[in-house]
C-alpha cells in the first residue's frame, strides 16, 4: 500500500515538474576520478556553508534591530535569553569564515588545475563574482553586531575606499551615508547584506551552478597526458553521497568550533571613544591592509595608499581576465606562468597575513 502510494505520488509531481527529466540528467553525469578529484569537493562545501550562513541568517533576522540604538542589545538579549540564540550566532559568525575560506581554495584549485581554460570562461568570471560577494558578506555582516571591533575596523576599512582617485569621496559618503560611520552606516549595511547580496548571490550562483552542469568537471592537462582511458564515477549516488559526508562532517566541525569558541558580543561601540590600539581587519583582509601599511606616504604625486588600492584594483581585473590571458597561443615556453603566478599569490597572501597578526601593534 505504501509502494503504490509513493508511486502516485511520482507519478503526479512527474508529470507537474519533470522529475523524470532530471533523473535522466543526473543518471547520465559523471564524475573524473583522478589524483585531484579530491578538489571538486570544494565547491559543494562551499554550497553547503552558504545554506548555514542563509538558515542561520534568517533565524537571526526575529531578533536583530537594524539601528544604533538597538542592534547591540538586541543581539546581547538573543545570546544571554533566547534558547541556543548563543549556538546559532556563533554557528553563523563561523560559516562565515569557513564559506571565505573555502571560497579562496576553490579559486586558487581552479587556477592551479587551469579550470578556466574554454568553454568554461564564464564559468570562472562568476565564481570570481561569488568569491567578491562572499567578501562583501562578511565586511558588511561585520558591523551588524555594532560593538567597539567592528565600529573601529569598518572605519578603518571604508577610509580605505575613500583613497580611491576621483570617486573614492562620493564612494565613501555614499557607503558610510554620512562623513563618518553612524547609525545610517548600520542602516546601509544591513540592508545591503540582508537584501542586495543575497539576491545577487542567488542570481550568481544559479548561473554558476548550470554552467558546472552544462560544461561538466575539468581534467587537468597532467591527467589528460599521463592517463589512458581516464575514469569517471557516476554523481549519484556516487560523488553525491560522498559530499553529503563532507557536509556533515563540515557540519560537525561548525558545531564544534561553535561550542567550543563561541562568538563574543564584546563592548557596544561608542564614536566618541578612540580607537582601541592595533585594531585589525578580519582575517580575509588582512594581507591587504598590512600591505598599505608598508606604503610610503607619497608614491611619485600620488598618495601611498591609492597606489596600493589601485594595484589591488589592478590585480582584482588580471584574476577576472585570466581565461582571456593564458590562450593557446601564448603557451608552449610560458605554459606553467599562471600556475608560477598563482602560487606566488597564495605565498604573499599566508606571509602578510601572518605578518599583520604577529607585528607589533604600535607600528
Amino acid at each position: 500500500m505504501d509502494r503504490r502510494w509513493l508511486g502516485d505520488l511520482w507519478t503526479w509531481l512527474d508529470a507537474r515538474l519533470g522529475l523524470s527529466y532530471v533523473q535522466k540528467i543526473a543518471a547520465k553525469k559523471d564524475v573524473p576520478v583522478h589524483r585531484h578529484t579530491i578538489w571538486y569537493y570544494l565547491g559543494g562545501m562551499t554550497l553547503f556553508l552558504f545554506m548555514v550562513q542563509v538558515a542561520t541568517g534568517v533565524l537571526l533576522l526575529f531578533y536583530y534591530r537594524p539601528s544604533a540604538e538597538e542592534a547591540y542589545e538586541s543581539i546581547q538579549f538573543l545570546m544571554a535569553e533566547v534558547e541556543f540564540g548563543w549556538l546559532i550566532r556563533s554557528i553563523h559568525a563561523w560559516a562565515a569564515n569557513l564559506m571565505i575560506l573555502t571560497v579562496f581554495i576553490h579559486l586558487f584549485s581552479v587556477l592551479l588545475l587551469k579550470a578556466y581554460r574554454p568553454p568554461r570562461e564564464i564559468t570562472w568570471i562568476s565564481g570570481i563574482a561569488l568569491l567578491g560577494l562572499s567578501i562583501t558578506f562578511g565586511f558588511t555582516g561585520y558591523l551588524l553586531p555594532w560593538n567597539e571591533l567592528a565600529y573601529f575596523a569598518t572605519r578603518v576599512g571604508t577610509e580605505i575606499i575613500g583613497v580611491v582617485p576621483i570617486v573614492g569621496t562620493f564612494m565613501l559618503s555614499l557607503l558610510r551615508g554620512g562623513p563618518d560611520v553612524s547609525g545610517a552606516t548600520l542602516t546601509r549595511f544591513y540592508a545591503i547584506h540582508v537584501a542586495l547580496l543575497p539576491a545577487a548571490a542567488g542570481v550568481f550562483l544559479a548561473v554558476h551552478l548550470f554552467l558546472v552542469q552544462k560544461h561538466g568537471m575539468s581534467t587537468p592537462d597532467s591527467v589528460n597526458a599521463g592517463e589512458q582511458g581516464a575514469r569517471a564515477m557516476p554523481f549519484f549516488p556516487n560523488f553525491l553521497l560522498r559530499d553529503l559526508i563532507g557536509w556533515l562532517t563540515a557540519l560537525a566541525i561548525l558545531a564544534s568550533l561553535a561550542a567550543l569558541f563561541p562568538a563574543e558580543l564584546g563592548v557596544k561601540a561608542d564614536p566618541f571613544q578612540p580607537a582601541p590600539v592595533g585594531i585589525k581587519p578580519e582575517w580575509y583582509f588582512m594581507f591587504m591592509f598590512q600591505s598599505l601599511k608598508y606604503l610610503p606616504a607619497h608614491i611619485l604625486f600620488m598618495e601611498g595608499e591609492a597606489v596600493g588600492v589601485f594595484a589591488f584594483g589592478i590585480a582584482g581585473v588580471l584574476l577576472l581576465l585570466v581565461p582571456f590571458l593564458d590562450r593557446p597561443s601564448i603557451r608552449g615556453q610560458r605554459e606553467r606562468l599562471f600556475i608560477w603566478l598563482g602560487i606566488a599569490a597564495i605565498a604573499y597572501i599566508i606571509v602578510l597575513t601572518i605578518l599583520g597578526y604577529t607585528a607589533n601593534p604600535t607600528q
